[in-house]
């Protein structure tokens, strides 16, 4: 079955009633977890951004807690996942202020992470190529949340 683009879709949806339309978004949630997530932060945590950053810090923080110390191995690719998760509470915001708020979060559990794990070529580009994206969203921004951000950048010893 090939999908329809979305703008047929929307034309198709204009079309069904509330009722109906209500059911299509839980047979969406009930078919895939990412959905559920995806329903539950535009229902319940995105009028409050900053309470959604808080929530995602947190849960950054429990996972970094978590990690496997024994090999590099392990914490690389813990790391990675902790990284798949929050890429994707970044895609469900779609807003660049809490793109760069979690990213610098991420790059400063990284930073505190053993110097062993620290000096690591993959765990330094993981950290580099992080840190350029939040850069990236924060450019993006308005000048005041500019500079709250590149207070955080100086926190971490970089600069926009």
């Amino acid at each position: 079955m090939k999908a329809v683009t979305v703008s047929v879709l929307k034309k198709e949806l204009k079309d069904h009633s509330h009722q109906e339309l209500m059911e299509i978004c839980l047979k969406l949630a009930k078919f895939k977890k990412e959905n559920k997530e995806l329903l539950t932060y535009l229902l319940f945590d995105s009028h409050d951004e900053d309470a959604y950053i808080q929530s995602v810090q947190e849960e950054t923080d429990e996972a970094f807690s978590k990690l496997n110390h024994d090999s590099l191995y392990y914490v690389k690719k813990s790391t990675r996942k902790i990284l798949r998760t929050l890429k994707k509470y970044i895609r469900y915001s779609k807003k660049k202020e809490t793109e760069a708020a979690i990213l610098l979060h991420f790059c400063a559990k990284l930073k505190e992470l053993k110097p062993r794990h620290q000096k690591s070529i993959q765990m330094m580009n993981i950290y580099e190529r992080q840190l350029a994206m939040a850069k990236k969203a924060i450019k993006t921004l308005h000048e005041d949340l500019q500079y709250d951000f590149t207070l955080d950048l100086e926190e971490l010893g970089e600069e926009l």
